[in-house]
């Protein structure tokens, strides 16, 4: 996050006399109290400083880099989870590739007749599947997919920093998003690259403003 001079002159101000109140503050700048207010709200919801009632604001002692990494640390995968893509296990292969490039996704989650995950296909399993003479509108995807337990999942209140971690050491595109359920799990999202990409992009964003 960038500081204007005055902010950093704030921070300074603390460092060197915190707790100090809003009007201490002001008077070591010679400007009123009300023309601080935004610098001190900026601040404060950045993490540079923190005020306490009739005690004033005090130096956190953080930087820039410990508040980033702090936020992104409290990101969980429900803010960032795309709606999942789903099909049953009797579709066929052809009609999965043809779902596939329709809703511009590399993965679809496949589950049974009572709507619990069983399977994830990838671009890589249709074109292998692909190879050869098969006829691929006779091939349901239960053949060609990869089958739970060997699915690696996360659950909405996950760290979006562990659902990252996830896909770099199983290096896949994306996780489903799971609910518990009775007899199984109930899909009701994606995780994806590209929503992780969204997340650092926000990030960056905010520090800046």
């Amino acid at each position: 996050m960038e500081l204007s001079n005055r902010q950093e002159q704030i921070i300074q101000i603390v460092k060197d006399n915190g707790p100090i109140t809003g009007e201490n503050i002001a008077d070591h700048l010679s400007l009123t109290r009300a023309t601080l207010r935004p610098d001190l709200a900026i601040l404060t919801m950045a993490g540079f400083l923190d005020a306490r009632p009739r005690v004033g604001y005090f130096f956190t002692g953080k930087t820039g880099s410990e508040l980033l990494t702090e936020k992104l640390k409290k990101f969980k995968v429900k803010e960032y989870q795309s709606i999942p893509i789903v099909v049953q296990e009797d579709v066929s292969a052809y009609d999965a590739i043809c779902t596939m490039f329709l809703e511009d996704v590399g993965t679809l989650f496949v589950t049974n007749e009572h709507g619990h995950l069983t399977g994830v296909l990838s671009r890589k399993d249709l074109l292998r599947a692909s190879i050869g003479n098969q006829d691929l509108s006779s091939i349901p995807v239960h053949i060609i997919m990869t089958r739970m337990p060997n699915i690696t999942i996360c659950e909405p209140e996950d760290l979006l920093l562990d659902a990252a971690q996830k896909l770099i050491e199983k290096q896949i595109d994306g996780l489903p998003v799971v609910d518990p359920a009775e007899n199984g799990l109930e899909v009701i999202g994606r995780l994806t690259k590209t929503n992780i990409t969204k997340a650092l992009v926000e990030l960056g964003r905010d520090q800046h403003l």
